[in-house]
């Protein structure tokens, strides 16, 4: 991997430096510091010029915050004469500002993807958006990934003979859909009407799962509201064991003890495309690393080498 410089932030050092073990190539560090009216200056703490340069910063809590220091590190890739810079960030937590959905709304999604480019971006790596849309706000490359290889890889050690795969939504039906062929078991899915962030209802589920040993899976899970409102219709309909998957645990104002307190829930599974703290993850939560796809990705980016064709025949 010659010619190549990979930065991480202050967003997920964790996932930044077993990236760059699987790629055998050091992970360069920023040094951050914040001037008495309180704004951010970025140093990139190695030589750039001419070098293929991806820079590791997932946007979660802060998002305000990694944005800006996101937004500081491809000026300074830029002014520093990269060749080529590559975002890489495995949650982008803006892709739920994705529509206009009420009047003199502003839609992030579109804004923070421009902001990026004009900052130097030559193109992004991301994973699981929040809808196929977003993808099409960045006018630069991307490749979009998803974790339903490493998810499925997991499920498969498990009996799955009496399996089900169910989406909280329509919305997500699609992705559960290819996350049950993978599994080889039907899929159902919740039909749900949001009323505000945390407020949704699910007025039943389309599908056989009567009895069944169900596997919900969510692109994210933040407050957990929409998976708690599945519970209940699963409830009533006497589901024989329930485990929940997402790509993204945000687990937001205490969603994971939330979901890991239900006592049908058996299992809470996601990927550590958002750092959880070694200490907050509870028994039921077993967290997958998606940092081997992106090293892959990121390998194949550098070597002008097709992705989709790694992540789309799965």
């Amino acid at each position: 991997m010659r010619d190549i410089a990979v930065f991480g932030g202050s967003a997920h050092p964790e996932l930044a430096a077993e990236v760059c073990s699987h790629l055998d190539v050091p992970l360069y560090p920023i040094q951050v510091d914040r001037f008495a009216n309180d704004c951010l200056q970025v140093q990139l703490q190695a030589n750039c010029r001419e070098r293929d340069v991806f820079l590791i910063q997932p946007l979660v809590a802060p998002v305000q915050e990694n944005l800006v220091e996101l937004l500081l590190m491809l000026d300074a890739a830029k002014g520093a004469s990269a060749a080529r810079i590559t975002v890489v960030m495995p949650h982008y937590a803006y892709a739920r500002s994705d529509k206009k959905d009420a009047p003199r709304i502003s839609i992030g999604g579109r804004l923070v993807a421009d902001l990026m480019v004009t900052a130097g971006a030559s193109r992004a790596l991301t994973m699981t958006l929040h809808s196929p849309q977003v993808h099409g706000f960045f006018s630069i490359p991307v490749d979009h990934l998803h974790a339903l290889r490493e998810l499925a890889t997991h499920f498969r050690a498990m009996d799955l003979s009496n399996a089900v795969v169910v989406s909280p939504d329509l919305g997500n039906a699609k992705e559960a859909a290819a996350f049950a062929r993978l599994l080889g078991v039907p899929v159902a899915a919740g039909a749900k009407q949001r009323f505000s962030d945390d407020r949704v209802s699910i007025s039943a589920v389309i599908g056989d799962v009567a009895g069944r040993d169900v596997i919900v899976l969510d692109d994210e899970i933040a407050k957990g509201s929409t998976v708690l409102e599945l519970l209940e219709r699963l409830r009533e309909l006497q589901v024989a064991s329930v485990r929940v998957a997402c790509t993204h645990g945000l687990f937001s104002s205490g969603a994971l003890k939330r979901l890991g307190d239900q006592p049908d829930v058996q299992e809470i599974v996601c990927t550590n495309t958002v750092p959880i703290p070694h200490g907050e993850r509870p028994e039921k939560l077993t967290v997958l690393s998606i940092a081997p796809a992106l090293a892959e990705a990121m390998r194949r980016i550098h070597n002008g080498e097709s992705v989709s064709a790694l992540f789309d025949a799965q």
